[in-house]
């Protein structure tokens, strides 16, 4: 034990600083924003997960906890594609969702917005070589607004959603 200790007293720190990662905002298109014109008021969102880790499901889930509270910028979470404004796709399509995103994307009622969430769902990020995945959320159905990171945290979606409906976002204030 005491030879342990002396060792790692000699050595030192070897461990640095882990430098905090922050994906390169990218813009709403001038074309998302209009298209998003009659949803200023209220956005509802449907959540698909096409095959991803769970973690942008869980930053997700976090935007509309108490801290975040999304509801009180008028963005709600719906259960069925058919009441939705907007689809969500988090993670690389899989072979097994290809079809369910699909389905989802027709059931949505147009003019409908499709965002894809997390580095997986743009461009299949860890799991591009994967057998099970036939490519990004792009490659299957047309997407209007990419919110990158891995995930991206709540406050980076709470501001790309301001910025599609041309709201305020609170922090910004």
């Amino acid at each position: 034990m005491f030879r342990i200790l002396r060792k790692s007293m000699k050595t030192g720190v070897v461990t640095g600083q882990y430098p905090e990662a922050r994906p390169a905002a990218q813009p709403v298109a001038p074309e998302a924003i209009e298209k998003a014109k009659p949803f200023r008021r209220s956005l509802t969102i449907r959540e698909v997960d096409t095959g991803s880790c769970n973690a942008c499901e869980m930053e997700m889930n976090a935007l509309m906890n108490s801290v975040y509270d999304g509801e009180r910028f008028g963005i709600h979470v719906a259960a069925s594609p058919r009441h939705a404004d907007a689809l969500v796709g988090t993670g690389p399509v899989t072979v097994n969702m290809e079809r369910a995103l699909k389905d989802v994307y027709n059931a949505t009622p147009d003019p409908k917005i499709v965002i894809a969430l997390g580095d997986c769902a743009i461009n299949c990020g860890m799991f591009a070589k994967s057998y099970a995945v036939t490519g990004p959320v792009e490659r299957h159905v047309p997407v209007d607004i990419r919110i990158p990171g891995c995930p991206p945290r709540p406050s980076d979606i709470l501001e790309v959603l301001s910025e599609l409906r041309q709201t305020k976002h609170p922090a910004k204030e």
